[in-house]
């Protein structure tokens, strides 16, 4: 008889699904049309590979490595646990406070729209709401979190199928033509800046130790989720720039899948998309808060953060969770839409790449095929390298706080380890 605790493949699907499709295709699909034009599914697609490649990297590591350290606990069977894997750690606790921030930023552009005049007291006051909600709702009541996300993934879903579907009627095959598209060089810029909304398959590693069968069901989880994901994105990006004026599309950016419900659906359609984006970003922002605070919890009992962080409630990480609720305060307010999708974008990237190259140095010992990770490796490297370089000439700000993210998490694990800790590394996986 199954175990009724364990996560059988359905359950793991909707973890990597919901992960992906929360609030992140809400949040870039305008900065991709704005740089990719005529050529935006491609741009999805390039991501959409970058992701699956690195997918198959964590199907073999987790199956080999179950534990709730995921990420981490690769990089340290890789490499041991040095100052690489530390600095890992933190940085993906910093990139998921970009995301919330990403999240928080889109729910009020989306919100915003409700209003008939904005100014950029409401746009701020929108973003703080966005997050202080959801954080007084994971201190309240963390059932809640795990309830409500469920009911919003499959919201979400249909609805994104419902556009696409009455939208296909809709579609002026001429805004494919390829004299609308840019350069190939921008179209592979925009998917890596949008890769962020691609982020979240690896919650399925996360989970590895509780899924049934993980030896079949991991493999599959990781490959069906993104694959579906590609698919709806690709199809979800020619619905809206092949039913939409580019320049209406452009004009509206921040809520472009708003946008592209109007031609199929009316008004009617684009207030529906603005709901349902504001109940998957909310949810987004929820779910991340609720799972950042817990892995602030988790580092903080290995000895790599403060041990405040370590206070609970009951069952509630609070100072993870409020530590969580004003870093991200500060960045969601003061780092624009374009800004927080590039440093989302670049920070998962360079913890894909750590990750692709721990399953190439373990790929005997994981059964990996040495072609498949060598390319995986390459591609996610070679994607951060153009994105790095593309950001270093057209947004210097973006790329000052990203490697300033970067510094911070190799500074701190160095000082942290010798001042506190009296010796640089620990961890108990």
């Amino acid at each position: 008889m199954p175990d009724s605790k364990k996560i059988n493949l359905v359950e793991a699907l909707s973890i990597g699904i919901g992960g992906m499709v929360g609030g992140g295709i809400f949040a870039v699909l305008g900065e991709a049309v704005s740089l990719a034009h005529g050529a935006t599914a491609i741009a999805f697609l390039i991501a959409g590979l970058v992701a699956i490649f690195t997918a198959y990297s964590y199907a073999k590591l987790s199956v080999k490595y179950q534990s709730r350290g995921g990420t981490v606990t690769f990089v340290d069977n890789a490499f041991g646990h040095n100052l690489l894997s530390g600095s890992v750690n933190l940085m993906l606790w910093l990139s998921y406070l970009v995301t919330i921030s990403l999240y928080a930023v889109a729910f009020a552009s989306y919100a915003q729209t409700f209003f008939t005049a904005t100014t950029p007291l409401l746009h701020h006051i929108l973003i703080s709401t966005a997050i202080i909600l959801p954080a007084m709702i994971n201190l309240v009541s963390a059932s809640f979190v795990g309830k409500s996300e469920t009911f919003i993934v499959a919201l979400k879903l249909i609805l994104l199928v419902v556009v696409v579907i009455f939208g296909s009627s809709h579609v002026d095959m001429t805004h494919f033509n390829p004299k609308n598209f840019t350069s190939p060089i921008s179209i592979f810029v925009a998917g890596m800046i949008i890769f962020v909304a691609y982020e979240g398959f690896e919650l399925i590693a996360n989970a590895a130790e509780d899924i049934e069968n993980p030896s079949k069901n991991l493999p599959q989880a990781l490959y069906i989720s993104v694959g579906s994901v590609i698919v709806l994105y690709i199809l979800i990006a020619i619905i809206t720039v092949g039913s939409v004026d580019e320049k209406a599309l452009l004009e509206a950016k921040d809520y472009a899948l708003a946008i592209a419900a109007k031609p199929s659906l009316g008004e009617l359609g684009f207030v529906l998309v603005s709901i349902t984006a504001l109940l998957a970003t909310f949810s987004a922002i929820n779910a991340t808060i609720y799972g950042n605070a817990r892995l602030g919890y988790i580092i903080a009992i290995d000895g790599e953060l403060p041990t405040i962080l370590e206070y609970k409630k009951g069952d509630t990480p609070f100072m993870g969770i409020v530590l969580t609720l004003l870093l991200s305060l500060i960045l969601a307010n003061t780092i624009n839409l374009d800004e927080i999708a590039i440093i989302g974008s670049a920070g998962f990237l360079l913890i894909f790449f750590i990750v692709n190259l721990s399953a190439l140095k373990l790929y005997k010992v994981i059964g990996a095929k040495k072609s498949v990770v060598v390319f995986s490796t390459l591609s996610s490297f070679f994607a951060l390298g153009v994105l790095l370089y593309y950001t270093y000439q057209t947004n210097l700000k973006a790329i000052i706080i990203f490697i300033s993210f970067v510094l911070i998490a190799i500074i701190f694990e160095v000082v942290y380890g010798k001042l506190v800790r009296g010796h640089l590394f620990q961890r108990t996986y």
